[in-house]
């Protein structure tokens, strides 16, 4: 008979099974390890030679810990077995790769593959704690770690009832820590740097399970973290600015085209040729704008900056650790095109007067009597302001990019001269206070205090007004914003508000502080004076031309109410670009165009109220109901992806017959007999457990979304609709 083979002394690792192999790399890589001995498929070897320890008897197949099915919980682990009893422990853990459960998981999970099932027979630690650790969140993709643990046995972490203690590092300092937990501080710190370490010599994001006897940390296992780069993250921290609040459909097909070509224009000069296009920069959830993070991330990468960096943009909390730029090789051979575009852009617009000057002129054309165009000739002037507006978005882009950049300059210039440049006037006589609309109406209200608002000379101030800016409106970016040369009324009002007396600036000419800020700094006034000029110029130009769009989209939309395909002008809006082309070709039938209208209509209206996340997780976000937290169920979020359905509380075999195809499992715990169930949900929360409960390891292989250590879980009503939120950790009913 043959004797136990030390599993450091194998020379094939992969022959003992997936967990073997990955304890041999552990321990390969400096990682402290148990002894541990492998039983590989075939004869029983001789096993009475063992030390007088206690064993954990663990399963390690050729199946288990795979990228797409872990078989976690399926097969059998005997814990603290004597010497004496480690034979028949590892003849019934061989035994448990025939139980119909395993047969049945396979088959659901799609694994076709027969089962050989090594033994791993490794000494018992005695656990004082135990635990895992994500060296990367496995939910969001973020980097930061999460570190999960219980005292005692780590085979709590994926039994009943258990709910593990959890911390979350980010960037060097933790962002979440539990009190009264049994780990100290300083051991939690040491397992997130050792797991860190490991993941690194891993080459890729790892979750390793561990135990702590009181003195040292031991690694039992080691798994890598699957399918993290294809969460996609939306965030509306910019957007929101940019574009604000609800857009319409027509204004979203149009928007998209038109900017996101000019940011793609302008990555391209920088980055070289990519395969990125308009639709990949945003998207519409409920109605309003989102970057794609991911696609930013890509663009980071392609600069040679670290992708992690794009983290920043989204508000997160930073750390000592934070991610710093160190040049790659990439980024050594895109460094001569940066320079290169760096300065062919600090020389952008250097005179704008020919820029502008062109476009304004080609603007014109278009601003027109429209009514004795055929259909045809709008579609084609409406694709050329297209083409137009992304000349003129491109501008918008950069000139304020480099307004800010020698703005940025020349206040930390000025700082080290003790001068707040908020309180200078930098213009100082630069010709700029015509494109400012605050002067000319107080000019207005001046002229409607003196003459009242009736008069020839409050009329003529009005016409004035709006001929200078009534292209303005409450978003320059939404063209289906009633703009102010509509609502002459209305301007007339905001003058009246104003009252007598113009404003006075009260910020200090530059001409008094020249000779304290220096030569060098002087000069670089001028140029943050010229493009903050230019900012508001080009900016103004851009809403002008791109306020035109309304005008054509209006002029169809009457057309269309005389054909009986909407029923106001302003439906349109409710179109998309397409479905308008459509309209006018006659492919979109007038009673599907009301349709749509109505539909869209109806949705903006129910998602008006929505109060929406700043960061959404996954492209199949469901927006929640709620307009409030009020009655939202809070917990730890274990699988990824959102699902809105019927809830069905279970709490045990006699309620498993009530499961339909897309309920909510509303349960206080899960084991592996509950398993079939979760093939039929759409989505489980559950009372208790953690990151390694088989609630949330069964959730993520099957794809649905999980939330655990959800409070009275069991106690929502059979029917009640929830939305779970499989990223934020949240339970949003209906």
């Amino acid at each position: 008979m043959a004797d136990l083979i030390r599993l450091g002394e194998l020379s094939a690792p992969a022959r003992a099974g997936g967990k073997g192999a990955a304890l041999h790399w552990l321990a390969k890589h400096d990682a402290l390890t148990p002894e541990t001995y492998v039983v590989l498929p075939g004869p029983l070897p001789d096993i009475s030679g063992l030390p007088a320890n206690s064993y954990a008897v663990r399963s390690s197949a050729n199946v288990e810990d795979g990228g797409d099915a872990s078989f976690a919980g399926q097969f059998l682990t005997e814990l603290d077995v004597a010497p004496h009893d480690v034979a028949a422990a590892v003849e019934a853990v061989r035994a448990s790769a025939d139980a119909a459960g395993v047969e049945a998981y396979a088959e659901h999970m799609g694994d076709k593959q027969a089962i050989e099932m090594s033994v791993l027979v490794q000494e018992m630690v005695p656990p004082v704690v135990s635990g895992v650790v994500f060296t990367r969140n496995p939910i969001t993709g973020l980097n930061e770690a999460v570190l999960e643990a219980i005292a005692g046995r780590g085979d709590h972490l994926l039994g009943e009832g258990h709910t593990p203690f959890r911390w979350v590092r980010r960037w060097g300092e933790w962002t979440s820590r539990p009190d009264g937990a049994p780990l100290p501080d300083e051991v939690a710190v040491a397992v997130v740097d050792e797991a860190v370490r490991i993941a690194d010599d891993y080459g890729k994001p790892a979750d390793l399970e561990w135990v702590w006897d009181g003195e040292s940390v031991w690694w039992v296992q080691i798994r890598p973290i699957t399918g993290i780069d294809d969460i996609a993250v939306y965030s509306n921290r910019i957007s929101k600015e940019v574009m604000p609040g609800l857009i319409k459909p027509l204004v979203w097909s149009v928007n998209v085209p038109v900017v996101n070509r000019a940011w793609i224009e302008l990555f391209t000069e920088a980055i070289g040729r990519n395969d990125l296009k308009p639709e990949d920069l945003a998207k519409s959830f409920a109605y309003r704008s989102y970057f794609n993070m991911a696609a930013i991330g890509d663009i980071f990468e392609l600069m040679g900056m670290p992708r992690d960096s794009l983290e920043s943009l989204l508000g997160l909390p930073e750390g000592p650790d934070k991610p710093k730029f160190k040049p790659s090789a990439a980024t050594m051979r895109k460094t001569p095109r940066l320079v290169a575009f760096a300065l062919r852009k600090s020389r952008y617009g250097k005179d704008p007067r020919q820029l502008l000057g062109e476009l304004e002129a080609t603007y014109r054309k278009y601003d027109r009597d429209l009514s004795d165009h055929a259909d045809d000739e709008l579609l084609t002037d409406i694709d050329k302001l297209m083409q137009i507006g992304t000349t003129a978005a491109y501008a918008n882009i950069v000139v304020p990019l480099l307004a800010n950049a020698y703005g940025g300059l020349l206040r930390k210039r000025l700082d080290g001269k003790g001068i707040d440049l908020a309180t200078v006037d930098i213009a100082d006589g630069t010709e700029g206070g015509d494109l400012d609309p605050n002067i000319h109406l107080d000019e207005l209200s001046n002229v409607i205090a003196e003459q009242g608002a009736d008069s020839a000379e409050a009329r003529h101030a009005l016409a004035t007004f709006i001929s200078r800016f009534g292209h303005f409106s409450d978003s320059g970016n939404d063209f289906s914003v009633t703009p102010w040369r509509e609502q002459p009324d209305l301007v007339l009002e905001m003058a009246a508000a104003r009252g007598p007396g113009s404003r006075t600036d009260s910020r200090t000419p530059w001409v008094v502080v020249s000779k304290q800020a220096g030569f060098l700094n002087r000069a670089i006034r001028k140029r943050a004076a010229r493009y903050a000029v230019r900012r508001e110029q080009v900016s103004s130009l851009y809403t002008y031309g791109y306020g035109l769009f309304r005008n054509y989209f209006i002029e169809l939309g009457r057309r269309f109410v005389d054909r009986g395909i909407v029923e106001a002008p302003d439906d349109v809006m409710f179109l998309t670009l397409a479905e308008v082309k459509a309209a006018v070709g006659g492919t979109l039938k007038p009673a599907d165009a009301r349709s749509i209208v109505a539909e869209h209509r109806a949705e903006l209206e129910r998602v008006a109220d929505l109060v929406m996340p700043e960061t959404i997780y996954g492209d199949d976000f469901i927006p929640a109901a709620t307009k409030n937290q009020e009655g939202v169920l809070k917990g730890v979020a274990t699988s990824r992806g959102h699902h809105r359905g019927p809830v069905k509380v279970v709490t045990g075999i006699a309620d498993f017959g009530k499961v339909e195809a897309g309920d909510v499992l509303a349960i206080p715990f899960s084991d592996v007999g509950w398993t079939p169930l979760f093939a039929k949900a759409g989505a489980v929360i559950a009372e208790s457990g953690g990151m390694l409960s088989h609630s949330s390891i069964v959730a993520r292989e099957y794809g649905i979304p999980c939330v655990v250590s959800v409070p009275n879980a069991t106690r929502l009503t059979d029917g009640a609709i929830v939305t779970v939120d499989g990223y934020r950790g949240e339970v949003v009913p209906d």
